[in-house]
């Protein structure tokens, strides 16, 4: 039967609607292309390969950053305006943001709190008011939701937790105020997730071991090879799947594929404010 030129609109369309989403990444060394130095990659280059073809990943992270300085060289507000409806913008920072403002602000140092709390700087010469992690996280956050996108605010991926030769973890502030910001933006019925990837990365680097985990640590003990941050990508993914996302529910793999790995069994960040 011939196209009549309806036919091929409809087809048109259809092919369009089947397009599904760019996923954005907005993060720092450990997620980007490239990481901290000769041999290491940043975790996002994998995330890709457990998406449906039909998803792109779009990796906006650069090393060195903080949610701060994110902000300040308005690389959030660049995602902002190409960011489509129904997209999404996964955060993750952490690895940048701590440290003091005093003597001397290196320009990545959020002020301490949890909150509202802001305080007075002055970098490169300019004066600058310093907000929180979790402030810096619900702006980012609310610039996306305005264009119709999901946002997924998730904890950093931990250092290497086996370089004494004991695995060992405990969650940071910033795990924490991850969790936080999500809350207080009112979580899944708001279009924000979190994923507790500080808790999956450490939990699959205990049970790969010291030796497995210190060999993929090439240069320092934050930057991974490719085989560390392909399990970085993969711990993400797991606490993207034990999740309620749209996100998580179109990923390829499943629960059970990925939870019998080293990777472990669906876990929960509580939200219990660290010691």
């Amino acid at each position: 039967m011939p196209f009549t030129l309806s036919a091929i609109l409809l087809s048109f369309l259809g092919a369009s609607s089947a397009t599904a989403a760019t996923v954005y990444l907005a993060g720092d060394s450990t997620m980007a292309k490239t990481s901290g130095g000769s041999n290491t990659q940043g975790w996002g280059e994998y995330l890709l390969y457990s998406l449906p073809s039909s998803y792109v990943v779009s990796n906006k992270a650069i090393g060195g950053r903080s949610a701060r300085s994110f902000t300040r060289e308005g690389r959030f507000q660049a995602i902002a305006n190409v960011v489509q409806s129904g997209d999404w913008v996964v955060v993750e920072f952490g690895h940048n943001d701590g440290g003091s403002l005093t003597p001397t602000d290196n320009g990545r140092t959020d002020c301490f709190g949890d909150g509202a709390q802001t305080c007075n700087t002055v970098y490169n010469g300019v004066a600058e008011t310093v907000l929180t992690y979790p402030a810096y996280y619900k702006n980012a956050a609310k610039l996306f939701l305005d264009k119709g996108a999901k946002v997924i605010l998730s904890s950093a991926t931990p250092n290497n937790i086996c370089e004494t030769g004991t695995c060992v973890w405990g969650p940071s502030r910033f795990d924490y105020y991850a969790w936080l910001a999500t809350s207080q933006l009112g979580g899944t019925s708001a279009g924000v997730y979190h994923v507790a990837h500080g808790q999956y990365a450490a939990q699959a680097m205990k049970a790969l071991g010291t030796t497995t985990v210190n060999a993929h640590y090439p240069n320092d003990h934050t930057h991974t090879d490719a085989y560390m941050a392909n399990v970085m990508a993969a711990s993400f993914v797991l606490g993207l799947k034990c999740g309620t996302s749209a996100l998580g529910a179109a990923v390829k793999n499943s629960t059970a594929s990925l939870t019998v790995t080293y990777l472990g069994p669906c876990i929960a960040f509580n939200g219990t404010i660290p010691i």
